[in-house]
């Protein structure tokens, strides 16, 4: 079959690989159909680099139409529609029980003391051969994937993998109050679905920032008050913009929807390059404990909210030793809440708003469709955020 192989730094081919087999009886094997390219892709074509090896397959959004079945998986049959959670979980776990797939005790990466595997996604994660292929083993397929019906486009569906439910804690564990507002900081694929959602739950005041035109644009068509981030000429600015807006308080929460991508701290990321050019055990050392991230998106969370607000971090972060605001942390008695998104925590309370009426906006959401063939481009493009690029999928 032909996947998207990581090779290096800003190198991803798509090559032939092997097909995927059933290997354990829980095991399904599914052909793609669609899958996402994600933000949390870019960390690996940029700055996770030391956690992978060459030759992984990448991707972690599929849906797709089921090929074959492990004996154990009864709830699943050749036909069948399904779409793909990005993480790996058993569902009867004491974790997955709690509502916390991304935690489950039967696949956690325990060698590297992490939570579940994930698809596509680093050692760190189980190097689990990821989506952006023609086929896909579908490990603890007795629990994992979501059944869908078959008719609409595969768009209606596909942001159940990843997008959708990112996007549905993210606001979840926000806990916007009654009439409070909401600060979404970034307007890339899961910032613009979050700032949706929290429509959707009913947050009349939400506010959201980024420097990208065609996001800003995009989000103000959706009803939400935007800022431009290169407007100001320094966070102060935008922190007082943000208080100006609030009555003087801040946000009652803000959502973190940027992580280690954030601009604005060059010494980080010049450790970040560093990091790639050392062997890659000593790459691997250094990201995971010398501190890495670009904590500008994170900091500004911390200045934007309201004293005993809530920052909610649905961005992906990978350093260890990086210095944190404590005193601030501690005096504006803010609550931090983040991690992994639990998708079949939510996929229920979602699938009901992926009716014909399309309240968040799901079958317009992706701004491109290309084939597989051309992942490298799509890459380069997502990370340049070229040609108004905000959500790409591939058609495999």
């Amino acid at each position: 079959m032909r996947a998207t192989v990581w090779h290096g730094k800003r190198d991803v081919r798509v090559e032939t690989v092997p097909d995927p087999q059933i290997v354990e009886e829980t095991d399904a094997v599914i052909k793609v159909t669609s899958s996402g390219l994600c933000g949390s892709d870019l960390h690996l074509y940029e700055v996770l680099g030391p956690f992978m090896t060459p030759g992984d397959i990448l991707g972690h959004e599929p849906m797709g139409i089921v090929e074959e079945v492990g004996p154990a998986v009864t709830n699943l049959a050749v036909g069948d529609r399904v779409v793909v959670p990005f993480q790996i979980a058993c569902g009867h776990c004491w974790m997955c029980g709690h509502g916390l797939p991304t935690q489950c005790e039967t696949t956690q990466v325990t060698e590297h003391g992490m939570g579940a595997r994930l698809f596509g996604y680093t050692k760190l994660y189980g190097a689990v051969p990821g989506a952006q292929a023609e086929y896909l083993r579908v490990p603890q397929a007795q629990y994992g994937p979501i059944k869908v019906p078959h008719g609409p486009a595969d768009d209606r569906f596909l942001y159940l993998s990843d997008v959708l439910p990112t996007a549905w804690q993210a606001v979840k564990y926000a806990e916007v109050p009654a009439g409070g507002s909401l600060l979404v900081l970034g307007l890339g694929p899961i910032g613009a679905m979050a700032c949706r959602v929290a429509r959707q739950l009913g947050v009349e005041k939400v506010f959201a920032v980024d420097l990208v035109p065609e996001r800003l644009e995009r989000a103000r068509k959706d009803g939400v008050t935007v800022l431009d981030l290169s407007a100001f000429d320094s966070a102060d600015d935008l922190t007082s913009a943000v208080l100006e807006l609030t009555g003087g308080r801040g946000a009652d929460s803000v959502i973190d929807a940027v992580g280690t991508e954030a601009h604005g701290s060059p010494a980080a990321k010049l450790v970040q390059s560093a990091a790639q050019l050392l062997p890659r055990g000593a790459g691997s050392a250094l990201t995971a404990a010398a501190g890495i991230d670009r904590l500008a998106a994170l900091e500004m969370a911390i200045a934007c909210v309201r004293r005993g607000g809530t920052i909610s971090v649905s961005g992906v972060y990978g350093g260890a030793a990086d210095p944190l605001p404590m005193m601030t942390l501690f005096d504006k008695q803010i609550q931090l809440r983040m991690g992994q998104a639990n998708v079949r925590r939510w996929s229920d309370e979602i699938l009901p708003l992926l009716t014909d009426e399309d309240p968040l906006g799901v079958d317009s959401f992706a701004t491109h469709h290309v084939p597989l063939a051309q992942a490298a481009e799509a890459y380069a493009m997502f990370q340049k955020k070229e040609d108004g690029a905000i959500k790409i999928v591939f058609r495999p």
